[in-house]
C-alpha cells in the first residue's frame, strides 16, 4: 500500500526558508508523478510543484524562483526547497502520488494518494 509521509514544516518569519521530506514506501517511485500540494484555511487546495518520472519539474507561478521540487532518486524521498517565504505562503502542504504519470496539479481531485500533511506558518 502506498504510503507517504511528510515532515519538516514548522514557523518561520517571512524571509525565511524550510525543506519539506516526504518519504515513500511501498511503490515504485520512479514510475509516479508527485507532486506538493498546499492549503491554507478557508481555501482550496493548490497544487504547488509536480515532479514526473523523466524528472521534469513545473512550479506555479507564485513560488516559481523561490521554491524547488526534488526527489532522491535512490530512495523515493520528495522534497520541497522553500525560500524567501511570505506569509501568504503559509499552509499546511500535501505531498502526493500517482501512478498515471499524465495527471497535472490542477487535477487535484485525480491524485490517489496523499500524506497527512505537514504544518507551515509565516509570520510578517
Amino acid at each position: 500500500r502506498v504510503q507517504l509521509v511528510e515532515s519538516g514544516g514548522g514557523s518561520v518569519q517571512a524571509g525565511g526558508s524550510l525543506r519539506l521530506s516526504c518519504t515513500t514506501s511501498d511503490f515504485t517511485y520512479s514510475d509516479y508523478v508527485m507532486g506538493w500540494f498546499r492549503q491554507a484555511p478557508g481555501q482550496e487546495r493548490e497544487g504547488v510543484a509536480i515532479i514526473r518520472s523523466n524528472g521534469v519539474t513545473d512550479h506555479i507561478d507564485s513560488v516559481k524562483g523561490r521554491f524547488t521540487i526534488s526527489r532522491d532518486s535512490t530512495n523515493g524521498t520528495l522534497y520541497l526547497q522553500m525560500n524567501r517565504l511570505k506569509p501568504e505562503d503559509a499552509a499546511m502542504y500535501y505531498c502526493a502520488a500517482d501512478s498515471r504519470w499524465w495527471l497535472y496539479l490542477h487535477q487535484r481531485d485525480e491524485w490517489r494518494f496523499w500524506g497527512q500533511g505537514t504544518q507551515v506558518s509565516v509570520s510578517s
